[in-house]
């Protein structure tokens, strides 16, 4: 099935800061993971973009995903009238989840 509606992503600010020290964090420990964080990032980040209700809303109108090998979600609305997709956070796991849905 293919999605003729072409959505976009819009990464807030918020999830900017949260992907850039999860970068550096991972690089730090081990140099090119960062890359391999960031490469798996996108590969969600595109499966979303091509079936954004794909994702499950998990509170009010969030959805998200997980990332396979990281302990990140992907949490984001969809915007279906502008065809846009907001990135609200790029969440790891082992957080506090009541900053969850913080944007």
């Amino acid at each position: 099935m293919v999605n003729s509606n072409l959505y976009r992503n819009i990464i807030s600010k918020k999830a900017n800061l949260e992907i850039s020290k999860s970068w550096d964090w991972y690089e730090e420990r081990q140099r090119g993971l960062g890359d391999r964080f960031f490469k798996e990032l996108i590969q969600q980040l595109k499966q979303i973009e091509q079936f954004p209700e794909r994702y499950p809303c998990k509170y009010k109108s969030y959805r998200e995903t997980s990332l396979n090998i990281f302990p990140f979600s992907i949490i984001y609305k969809v915007n279906k009238r502008k065809n846009i997709i907001v990135i609200v956070s790029v969440f790891h796991n082992n957080r506090n989840p009541s900053k969850r849905y913080k944007e």
